[in-house]
């Protein structure tokens, strides 16, 4: 199973947003810093917008921050609003013009495949914003996508002002 490059930019952006609740950021800032393309990035952000992730605002003073705490947005439900299809193989899908598997009913492998894609969700619904944002890797997280002074991963202090 591969997430589309839309649910990869939409959790890069959330994390970048999760960082910055201190002011607006704009979508131009969260493409170079994580050096993705600008155009994808305003799709994939009213996309967050329409499922009540970010907010967005025009004009001075405009920009992009998060619409829920960190703490409030699961991993899982950014992944089931962003992916179009989760299904792992064609037999997940109803069949169209009578050309389903001619193994449905029979096999055990959608069953299967079903049971672990409904893990690899329980373990992403377990996971918050939050907890990708924070600990001990908040400052390397913050000095790589250069809201930190170089060399200033370590400092302890920096860290606050995040």
């Amino acid at each position: 199973m591969r997430l589309t490059l839309h649910t990869d930019y939409a959790l890069r952006a959330l994390i970048y947003l999760g960082l910055r609740r201190d002011r607006r950021v704009s979508i131009r800032e969260i493409a170079e810093a994580h050096r993705i393309s600008e155009n994808h990035l305003v799709k994939v952000i009213h996309n967050l917008g329409r499922g009540g992730f970010v907010e967005t605002a025009r004009g001075r003073g405009g920009g992009l921050r998060l619409a829920r705490a960190p703490e409030e947005i699961r991993v899982g439900d950014v992944v089931r609003f962003t992916e179009d299809d989760l299904a792992l193989v064609a037999c997940f899908q109803p069949p169209e013009g009578g050309g389903g598997c001619a193994l449905m009913n029979v096999c055990r492998l959608q069953s299967l495949l079903g049971e672990a894609l409904a893990a690899f969700l329980a373990v992403l619904d377990k996971a918050t914003l939050a907890e990708l944002i924070g600990g001990p890797a908040r400052a390397s997280i913050a000095a790589r996508l250069g809201l930190l002074p170089a060399g200033a991963e370590g400092s302890g202090p920096g860290e606050a002002a995040l």
